[in-house]
């Protein structure tokens, strides 16, 4: 899909092919519109003009070493937006001031009020830039923030994960070959995690394609959440199963994880498994735990439940990209294919770095169920 969009947007670009028809401009009744990607067009793959062939060419490279052809995986960035609900409503008291005096009608000694917002761009050199602007606080789009994030997984984390392991293969084959075409993605971060949740967001809306519908956006679950679904709604549970380890009987795994030193492969898994390879728990979740470790979307604190409510728990922090890694940190949740019994249960938490890919941590996206209360 970014393949795609990126070639479309280069199609209609004028210093490409200058292709009007694949920008939608204006709603059907001719009135102007947010201009975005007309989809309804195929990309002309074999029969096409000089300027359509070059904007397709402009994403692929050729191996300096094998010669091979191939996309650009330096290109593959996913460009998204989202609106912080939650901080606009508790400076809305401050917005409804701060508009009052623009119009006249509030006080024109009133303070300043300053307000932070993510806000990116590519440079010139290609490089992606997220940064953060403190601005004063004016209207509503204060609160709507951009970011950028290149969406090719990191599939050197097999080598770099394991320096002293013979990984090359998962590090050429993992992400790419169709033998691990329904292994559990690897390799990607907390910020791609969050891109994929809003792309899929975007996806859905768009396939409904109806006017007034309202849509829950697909994100990363909430450690609490997380917890909750594992643990089959039972604090007692340590495991996603009713025993108290890793086996139902002797030699009969219910997850993959390294049950010791050496024995990775005792679960007839010798690195991520398929997904649903084992059993799925009472609420019919696979892979729960082991396999791989799973984003959240909290941020790691050693502190905990302490900074959060017993209502829907949750601890958010927008790291800046000057900001010191430990408020960088998310938590990870269910353990991985690497860890032992104890690290797969549900009540263990850790965390790692949100710009950092594992070769053992995944994602899975949740959606909040409207009208229920669990």
């Amino acid at each position: 899909w970014v393949r795609d969009s990126i070639i479309r947007e280069r199609i209609a670009d004028p210093r490409y092919a200058g292709d009007d028809f694949y920008k939608i401009t204006e709603n059907e009744y001719g009135d102007p519109v947010t201009p975005h990607l007309n989809w309804s067009i195929p990309i002309p793959w074999s029969r096409n003009t000089e300027e359509e062939e070059a904007a397709i060419n402009s994403l692929y490279v050729t191996h300096p070493i094998t010669g091979q052809r191939m996309l650009d995986a330096a290109q593959l960035n996913f460009r998204y937006e989202w609106f912080d609900a939650a901080e606009a409503a508790r400076r809305q008291r401050q917005l409804n001031k701060v508009q009052a005096t623009a119009t006249g009608s509030g006080n024109s000694d009133a303070e300043t009020v300053m307000i932070s917002k993510d806000t990116a761009y590519v440079a010139f050199n290609g490089q992606i830039v997220n940064e953060t602007i403190t601005r004063p606080l004016s209207s509503l789009y204060d609160f709507v923030h951009t970011r950028i994030v290149n969406i090719y997984p990191d599939t050197t984390t097999w080598v770099n994960d394991f320096p002293n392991a013979n990984n090359e293969v998962y590090m050429r084959n993992y992400f790419s070959h169709p033998a691990y075409a329904h292994h559990p993605v690897v390799g990607v971060t907390w910020e791609q995690a969050t891109a994929f949740c809003e792309w899929r967001t975007m996806f859905l809306r768009r396939s409904i394609n109806r006017e007034g519908v309202q849509i829950e956006k697909y994100r990363l679950p909430t450690e609490a959440e997380w917890e909750l679904a594992a643990r089959n709604a039972n604090s007692d549970s340590r495991y996603p199963w009713e025993t108290g380890d890793g086996k139902s009987a002797p030699d009969c795994y219910q997850a993959n994880f390294n049950p010791g030193e050496g024995a990775y492969a005792a679960d007839n898994h010798l690195i991520p498994a398929r997904v649903r390879s084992f059993k799925p728990n009472q609420f019919g979740l696979y892979d729960m735990a082991g396999n791989v470790a799973e984003w959240t979307s909290t941020a790691y604190s050693g502190s905990g439940l302490e900074l959060m409510n017993d209502l829907n728990p949750e601890y958010r922090y927008n790291a800046q990209a000057d900001d010191p890694g430990i408020l960088k940190r998310k938590v990870v949740k269910g353990g991985s294919w690497k860890d032992n019994a104890t690290f797969i249960r549900s009540d263990i938490r850790d965390s790692e770095l949100q710009h950092k890919g594992r070769s053992w941590i995944g994602f899975r996206c949740v959606r909040t169920q409207v009208g229920t209360g669990k």
